[in-house]
């Protein structure tokens, strides 16, 4: 248990940034599973469109801090090597 101001609230805060990250990585693998569900679809448009959504939403999570740089360019470049080999030429 914190004993001195300065710790309970610096617990206080990694609380509350602990829950803001954990809503940010939900929506960013909610976003990914909309874009694995389109891809099923094999619109060429909608795809598109779902993985610059996707993308929009990775870069986001990462200049919040919620997930580290080299993370999201790993999900980002993941994502658009299986979006590229899904759709045909």
């Amino acid at each position: 248990m914190a004993r001195h101001k300065s710790t309970e609230k610096r617990a206080r805060q990694d609380k509350k940034k602990a829950f803001y990250n954990k809503a940010i990585k939900s929506a960013v693998k909610t976003r990914i599973k909309t874009l694995l569900t389109t891809l099923e679809a094999k619109d060429k448009g909608a795809i598109n469109a779902e993985l610059k959504k996707t993308i929009s939403s990775i870069n986001r999570a990462a200049s919040k801090g919620a997930i580290q740089k080299g993370t999201a360019s790993r999900k980002i470049s993941n994502l658009t090597k299986l979006v590229n080999r899904t759709l045909p030429v």
